[in-house]
């Protein structure tokens, strides 16, 4: 489709204006992602602070791994590393930064150890199928990396340093400060391993294992009418991995990484009416280098021009309709012998949402939505769910939806190989959540079905070269579950805990096999108790059998294995705080990808100033 008619359907959405609504006073915190709370109304959404990102420093595949549903399959501690919702792929796990898809268009994933951990006001993880609202590639589920921006606050600041094992240092320092109108912040972090770590049982050392990387976040706000606010975000993430290596004299390489996103928005809030328009510029570098010390043999650069706008409505206070417009333009070109000339597609989309609340108690929500992804013939993607609160202790929702992934530059152009005549991967779902509430705990059990079809998968040519076909199709179903508790005893004691397991058949419907890394089992928990100004914390990661080869062969599998971490702080006049942590305590050996083992038992020291 060409650039003139997508703009028109762009212009289509974004014509119904900012007319008519009484006057409604904005939030005194500004939300970057406005979706996330209507996708809460009908969703079961987890979301973590930044004091429960801060238990696993180490990177976002920790954070993940013993904080979520989510398998995280790292090639050793900080390297490359690919997330796995409810036994889908990486590439059907959608990476969103405040309401933007950030999924490489290269790989058509997103590399977790290649994304900024801190800096985010909160990290929320759905599970389930969101194309109609994120795009591409939210099959599985989505990972949310939010910020925020608050009104009449002042001026605040922290700064945090961490020393750990391995030779690794964290810093991290952020400043803020707003008033009725204005607000502003902006932070940094600083982040490098040596990750030389030993594994005796498994005669493994982590050569070559370094990595790096630094990030900056710039948010401001301002309030230019009672019923409008003009923000800016930028995020600029700079690192480097060197990728392990099997012997202390092999070859050494690694990957360079430096990525750009800056979102521009401005929005409008009245009592009726509501519009949000996006304008975003996204930029991401990499160069491969196949001796350490050496010029790169291989890169990309990959920009994506977005356009974005949001309207809503309410046409009576029950009735609500939502209309979602974008327009992208993506251009990729490689380097070097990374196989991909100078490439580019527009893309573009128009959703509909209806939202209807007859009772307190029992609301609707049905979505489509069609893709326009220049020559792709993408499919219509449909959103059906209902919540009903049946009584004070019993609530539950039930969803279905079509979702999508269309295929990547590399899918489509990498030489040799690539396949333009790729279709894109569809996927046809549902899910129920049944939350339970007795006192103080809260138990939700959520089963789910999936099915995929046309999956995208690499195979070899028999040509000396491999190339990506449509294939199988895939069927994944079973049970997540997650137990909440929390509770203030006075004003000295407070304990919260959350459990969270995870049951996953996830079959290629041809061989009838449990899919690659797709543990059976996971069963994952975090402890908080603080007494006055000590806090301590546990958490606990079981994984079950995980197969490594498409034959189910318990010989190459990885065998169940128990992580626990546990930490303690001590905070003095609110604004001191000293903790210290030991990681893997019960000195497991384990791995999440065949033949590269995870660290043993190792510590950190961490200091925080609040000012």
């Amino acid at each position: 489709m060409s650039t003139k008619r997508l703009l028109i359907l762009f212009s289509a959405s974004s014509c119904l204006t900012l007319y008519h609504g009484q006057e409604k006073t904005i939030d005194t915190v500004y939300v970057f992602d406005n979706q996330m709370k209507k996708v809460k109304l009908f969703h079961t959404v987890q979301t973590l602070s930044p004091q429960d990102i801060q238990k696993n420093a180490s990177n976002l595949s920790e954070v993940l791994r013993f904080q979520s549903p989510v398998y995280i399959k790292e090639n050793g501690r900080g390297a490359v590393s690919s997330p796995s919702f409810r036994g889908t792929t990486a590439q059907q796990t959608a990476f969103v930064w405040n309401g933007i898809n950030i999924n490489s268009q290269f790989l058509g994933q997103g590399d977790v150890n290649n994304i900024a951990l801190f800096g985010y006001d909160e990290m929320e993880i759905k599970s389930g199928g969101g194309s109609v609202i994120y795009g591409s590639g939210a099959i599985g589920g989505s990972i949310h990396l939010n910020n925020t921006l608050s009104f009449n606050k002042g001026f605040s600041g922290s700064f945090n340093s961490e020393v750990a094992s391995f030779g690794t240092y964290n810093n991290f320092l952020q400043a803020a400060y707003s008033n009725d109108k204005f607000s502003f912040k902006v932070s940094g972090n600083y982040l490098i391993s040596q990750n030389d770590y030993v594994v005796p049982e498994e005669n493994y050392t982590n050569w070559n294992g370094k990595y790096y990387n630094t990030t900056a976040n710039i948010g401001i706000a301002y309030k230019i009418a009672p019923k409008q606010t003009i923000s800016w975000q930028s995020q600029l993430y700079n690192a480097t991995q060197n990728y392990p290596i099997f012997s202390e004299n092999g070859n050494r390489t690694k990957y360079e990484a430096q990525t750009l996103r800056n979102l521009i928005a401005w929005d409008y809030n009245g009592s009726k009416i509501s519009n949000s328009f996006k304008a975003a510029y996204t930029e991401d570098n990499f160069q491969y280098f196949g001796v350490e010390n050496m010029p790169s043999t291989s890169g990309g650069i990959n920009k994506n021009y977005i356009l974005k706008n949001d309207f809503n409505y309410f046409i009576i206070p029950k009735l609500n309709i939502n209309i979602i417009g974008e327009f992208q333009q993506n251009q990729g070109e490689g380097e070097g012998t990374s196989g991909i000339a100078k490439v580019s597609r527009n893309v573009g989309s128009v959703a509909g949402l209806i939202r209807y609340f007859p009772t307190h108690n029992l609301r609707f929500e049905a979505g489509i939505k069609q893709d326009f992804v220049e020559k792709i013939d993408a499919p219509i993607l449909y959103s059906l769910s209902g919540k009903w609160k049946a009584a004070e202790w019993y609530s539950v929702d039930v969803n279905f939806s079509k979702n999508f992934r269309f295929p990547s530059f590399n899918d489509l152009y990498w030489t040799p190989g690539g396949n333009k005549e790729l279709r894109p991967e569809t996927s046809v779902q549902t899910d129920m959540n049944h939350e339970f509430k007795a006192g103080d705990f809260r138990l939700i059990l959520s089963p789910y079905y999936i099915r995929i079809t046309d999956m995208i998968r690499w195979l070899d040519t028999g040509s000396g070269y491999w190339s990506p076909f449509n294939t199988h199709k895939a069927e994944s179903y079973g049970l997540e579950s997650q137990l909440r508790y929390q509770k203030n005893f006075n004003e000295n004691h407070s304990i919260k805990f959350t459990a969270g397991y995870s049951y996953t058949k996830s079959v290629n419907l041809e061989t009838q096999k449990q899919l690659t890394y797709a543990p059976l089992h996971k069963f994952s928990s975090n402890l908080d108790y603080q007494y006055r100004f000590l806090r301590f914390y546990a958490q606990g990661m079981f994984n079950g059998l995980t197969y490594t080869t498409t034959d189910e062969s318990r010989k190459y599998a990885i065998y169940p294995y128990l992580v626990m971490n546990t930490g303690l702080s001590a905070t003095l006049m609110k604004k001191y705080t000293l903790g210290f942590r030991v990681n893997n305590i019960t000195d497991t050996i384990y791995e999440t990808m065949d033949y590269y083992p995870l660290p043993k038992r190792n510590y950190s020291i961490n200091a925080t100033i609040n000012f």
